[in-house]
């Protein structure tokens, strides 16, 4: 194994080149993963962050990450999760904001109507929709239904 040895901030850590094997299925998993352009989207309801709500911004980023990781979960066994997931460092995720819980519902109920896989993240006790989370897609399969949301900031 080729690599160099480096200090780095009182540890030790190995850098070893990343050199796709012709027969590796994980590197051939990640090259394949890589040309279909695989994205997952996240909408989080941005009103959350402001007053009257006030949530502070670890609770909605746990909200995200609920919501992610149960669509992950929930379509685990389909071929662009197992894509995205084999990407390791490289998988690309995107983040848009909902203004609030009625735009929240309204993209959800699109999402059904047309065949999107995707989760509604349900708060609870509080019994609110806080966040969706898409399973991983070609962005040209799903950007369509995304584009009147913004970047979350």
């Amino acid at each position: 194994v080729h690599g160099d040895l480096r200090k780095w901030g009182g540890s030790l850590r190995l850098s070893l080149p990343r050199v796709p094997l012709r027969n590796d299925p994980i590197s051939g998993l990640r090259m394949a993963a890589a040309r279909r352009s695989l994205v997952q989207y996240v909408v989080l309801r941005g009103d959350l962050l402001r007053e009257p709500f006030s949530w502070p911004l670890g609770a909605s980023v746990a909200q995200a990450c609920h919501a992610a990781l149960a669509v992950v979960h929930a379509y685990y066994e389909h071929r662009d999760t197992a894509d995205y997931l084999a990407q390791d460092g490289s998988m690309r995720t995107v983040v848009l904001e909902a203004p609030d819980e009625c735009a929240l519902n309204t993209l959800a109920e699109r999402l059904q109507q047309n065949g999107i896989d995707h989760k509604v993240w349900i708060e609870q006790p509080e019994n609110i929709a806080t966040c969706i989370a898409l399973r991983p897609y070609q962005k040209e399969h799903v950007h369509h239904h995304l584009k009147n949301f913004k970047l979350l900031k």
